[in-house]
């Protein structure tokens, strides 16, 4: 090729990757242009995952779409991989006298009277190799692969700014992929029915309603007091259910005002109200294909409750100032902690507003009921506030757990979590003690578990409660636990006979 016909072609390339916005259309051009003038039969432009540490043909010329996608390769691997991984260019005068040459798109024909010379030399940034470019040309033995691939390396460092463009939307968009498989793996496991904590009866009885329900589009009614973690079985109900990857809108009733609940569920359109400046759409229409969980049910008005009862019915609704209905597919999963039946009788909660949420309902049994959980949930909790305060607290103290399983928790799940919050926070030992959990357990105001103690009756019980801790950890040998005490065998084998504490019974 003559200089000035180098010259023509190198501001040919240099005015088409100027002329597009798109990068790809850029490339693209590119490649014809190498092709038009240098009689190449393909060119392909490979670009390095540095996600992956692999290697796949981004922009190609003369070949199919399906041969593309065959076009991958593993770092080092193949005559590209070693482009890409050594930074240095590479020409082979024919194709098929080369061992190394993988054709991993299956497109090259190596029969002789058709034989093709290959060219392909990497794109950098700076001293970085982020891909390659390579050119197949049939074979003539008077032309120079030497001035070929000179030429070549002009055109990889052309062409390496829309390279790296593209290297960086790839690499985002790959990204951005794989943290959207992870966190929903994280929402699937994190909110997998069988991750709910408890082994009672009662609380069997809830995964085997989740189970059965979940698989289907069912209306849930999910009862239980306040802190019973009645979002927490909303949550596996969607994550666990065909329409898991659809939207999950959870909206609190008893704290959206009355006045504007209607255009929160429904939307509303452009001036249906003193600043409504631009149309809204509604959780129902925002959640469609999805669910909706509609926490406190029992707190919306009699008002709302008709139009709510005409979404659960017909599936559809107008916005608010609006006249077209609008058709939405959306699976309802209702809670409350009211007492629904007497509230129908009150005449404060529609009848067939009722009936009709209550399909499938669902009790959580309040943790009173359930005192075999207090350990598990103790010991989750626990665990999760060691990691967050980076404290290394190993256990309960056999008082502090008599305090738990005493205590009758009016605020279930949701209390305890913030009790044993608290005294991860205050504890410094490796072990939580009865006091460090709150007033409401130590004194019996409301629990009314403790009874009035002195002073001496104050030492002494945690006299025992760290003889009997020590005991426990030494497995009842009274030497080792008085070292552990810091004190004399002596003195504390006479505590420990005041307090009828037998160490027989800690081997």
């Amino acid at each position: 090729m003559k200089q000035i016909e180098k010259v023509t072609l190198l501001y040919e390339i240099s005015k088409a990757l100027n002329e597009h916005f798109d990068l790809e259309k850029s490339l693209y051009t590119v490649l014809k242009i190498l092709s038009d003038s240098m009689g190449m039969v393909r060119g392909t432009i490979s670009i390095l995952n540095r996600l992956r540490n692999d290697i796949s043909i981004e922009i190609a010329h003369g070949i199919s779409k399906r041969a593309i996608q065959k076009g991958k390769y593993k770092l080092g691997e193949g005559v590209t991989g070693k482009v890409i991984q050594t930074g240095k260019a590479v020409t082979i005068p024919k194709i098929s006298e080369e061992p190394a040459f993988l054709d991993r798109t299956a497109t090259r024909k190596t029969s002789k009277d058709q034989a093709l010379s290959f060219i392909c030399v990497p794109v950098k940034k700076g001293n970085q190799v982020i891909g390659a470019i390579s050119v197949d040309k049939p074979y003539e033995k008077s032309y120079s692969l030497a001035d070929g691939r000179k030429f070549m390396s002009v055109v990889a460092t052309m062409i390496a700014n829309h390279v790296i463009h593209l290297e960086t939307i790839r690499t985002e968009k790959e990204r951005l992929r794989e943290e959207n498989i992870r966190l929903q793996n994280e929402l699937e496991n994190k909110y997998r029915f069988n991750n709910i904590i408890g082994n009672s009866n009662k609380m069997r009885e809830v995964y085997q309603m989740i189970s059965q329900v979940s698989r289907s589009n069912t209306l849930v009614l999910i009862r239980g007091e306040s802190g019973t973690g009645k979002e927490l079985v909303a949550n596996s109900i969607h994550y666990n259910s065909p329409r898991a990857t659809r939207p999950f809108i959870k909206i609190n009733c008893a704290a959206i005002p009355v006045n504007l609940i209607e255009s929160d569920l429904f939307g509303h359109e452009k001036g249906a109200f003193t600043g409504a400046f631009k149309q809204k759409p509604g959780k129902f229409e925002l959640a469609n294909k999805g669910t909706i969980f509609l926490d406190e049910v029992g707190s919306i008005d009699m008002d709302m409750q008709v139009k709510l009862l005409r979404v659960l019915q017909e599936k559809e609704f107008e916005r608010v100032g609006g006249q077209k209905i609008i058709k939405t597919d959306v699976r309802i999963i209702a809670a409350t902690n009211k007492n629904l039946e007497q509230s129908v009788e009150e005449e404060s909660f529609r009848s067939d507003l009722y009936y009709r949420l209550n399909v499938f309902p669902i009790f959580i049994p309040p943790l009173r009921e359930r005192k075999t959980d207090i350990l598990l949930l103790s010991d989750f909790f626990l665990e999760k506030y060691n990691a967050e305060n980076d404290k290394k607290i190993k256990r309960f103290s056999t008082p502090a757990i008599d305090m738990f399983m005493s205590y009758h928790w009016p605020g279930n799940v949701r209390e305890l979590e913030n009790c044993i919050e608290r005294a991860v926070l205050l504890c410094e030992e490796e072990v939580i003690h009865s006091f460090h959990l709150p007033a409401t357990l130590q004194t019996g105001v409301e629990s009314d578990t403790l009874p009035s103690r002195s002073l001496e009756e104050a030492v002494a019980n945690l006299e025992q409660e760290m003889i009997i801790d020590a005991l426990k950890n030494v497995r009842g040998n009274i030497t080792d636990a008085a070292v552990l005490l810091k004190t004399t065998v002596r003195k504390f084998s006479y505590k420990a006979n005041r307090y009828h504490i037998d160490y027989r019974h800690y081997r």
